[in-house]
């Protein structure tokens, strides 16, 4: 028995109406995506013109310019250590390959510089400069550097090279991760979708109290209380 048939029906009114909008958001009504991934894609593009760290970067990679290391740089096998040593050689750098080891030699500076150039034409979306330069995939090489960087700082860390290993830590985070991150988005600007922006939000706040609301007066109508 009810309690109260008006407000037990009103909630499965909305509980219905909900599961409808749910249901629109998961089709692919939104040029051919569903509304979750559409929004997901507006908020990566419009976060992308806000994560371009890379020319400040550049600038201060220019200052381990003679800074000369040598580090043994230890990958997940040889397969990777040759394909990540090619990228110190391409740095101007000798990478010596013993089983999964990399013997590292080189500018410093010029290493991270070359790093920072490949991280800028992936966040730039111009992946086919850094695959003609390895004649590996280029979401391939931006890993490899990830990974290889990594390495690099472990070895210099032991050597006690704490400045530089901050630097590079730098690097990886706001260069090489941002650019495999974003590679292939388009940044947009937010001032030219915020009439979206503010409706997505408005709508989530609703949406969630709506689900609230249809499951309280459902609740209530069935007879049950909560009570303390």
């Amino acid at each position: 028995m009810l309690a109260n048939k008006k407000e037990f029906f009103g909630g499965m009114g909305l509980m219905a109406a909900f599961l409808v909008v749910l249901a629109i958001m998961f089709s692919p009504v939104f040029g051919g995506q569903n509304g979750l991934n559409y929004l997901d894609g507006l908020y990566n593009s419009i976060s992308k013109g806000s994560a371009y760290y890379i020319p400040d970067l550049k600038k201060k990679a220019a200052k381990y310019s003679g800074n000369v290391i040598t580090a043994s740089v230890e990958m997940r096998d040889e397969k990777q250590a040759r394909e990540t040593a090619l990228l110190f050689v391409k740095s101007g750098a000798t990478a010596d390959v013993a089983d999964k080891v990399i013997k590292v030699s080189g500018d410093l500076g010029s290493i991270l510089t070359n790093c920072l150039e490949d991280s800028d034409q992936m966040f730039n979306n111009k992946g086919d400069g850094v695959k003609a330069k390895y004649a590996m995939d280029e979401r391939l090489s931006l890993f490899n550097w990830w990974v290889g960087l990594k390495a690099l700082t472990k070895d210099l860390n032991r050597q006690k090279k704490f400045v530089e290993t901050k630097f590079i830590g730098d690097i990886n985070k706001r260069a090489v991760e941002c650019a495999y991150n974003y590679y292939k988005v388009i940044p947009e600007n937010i001032s030219a979708k915020w009439g979206l922006v503010v409706f997505s939000l408005a709508f989530y706040v609703i949406y969630t109290m709506w689900y609230g609301f249809a499951i309280l007066f459902m609740f209530e109508g069935w007879g049950l209380k909560l009570e303390h």
